[in-house]
């Protein structure tokens, strides 16, 4: 699956761009995240629990970043699995700036395996849909209220 789009955040880039690279602000802001292990500066553990229609798993998520090129591009890898399913992503944002605003860019391909992928596969988009807009929102607020 591949999903797109683009975020308006009224912020500098340059903030955004800090925000957006550290684990633990963008992991504040996506729901059901249960814990967050930071290994190094390109490298996190996500235990996260997801999943769609009446399919719910908790996956222990191995993320990297493996493109930085600041305060511009950012892109992250993930794999993850749960009894029964794995997840793999990959998740780019490029990030433009008009004054003290800043429009990011997102893809997101998400290969989903397992019985998450079987049972809940006409679920997944909506469900895809509704996480990304509450990580977005957070995101927005957070930027925009200071």
């Amino acid at each position: 699956m591949k999903f797109e789009g683009t975020l308006d955040i009224a912020a500098p880039r340059e903030r955004v761009w800090a925000f957006l690279t550290d684990p633990r602000q963008v992991t504040a802001c996506a729901p059901d995240v249960q814990s967050l292990e930071v290994a190094d500066a390109t490298h996190f553990k996500v235990v996260v629990r997801t999943g769609v229609g009446p399919v719910k798993a908790t996956f222990a998520m191995n993320m990297e970043f493996v493109d930085l090129v600041a305060p511009g591009r950012a892109t992250v890898r993930a794999r993850g699995q749960a009894p029964g399913s794995a997840v793999e992503m990959v998740n780019t944002l490029e990030l433009s700036a008009v004054g003290d605003r800043t429009t990011m860019r997102w893809t997101s391909e998400v290969t989903v395996s397992g019985m998450i992928a079987s049972v809940g596969a006409r679920f997944m988009q909506g469900a895809a849909d509704k996480t990304t807009q509450q990580v977005f929102t957070c995101i927005k607020q957070k930027l925009e209220g200071g």
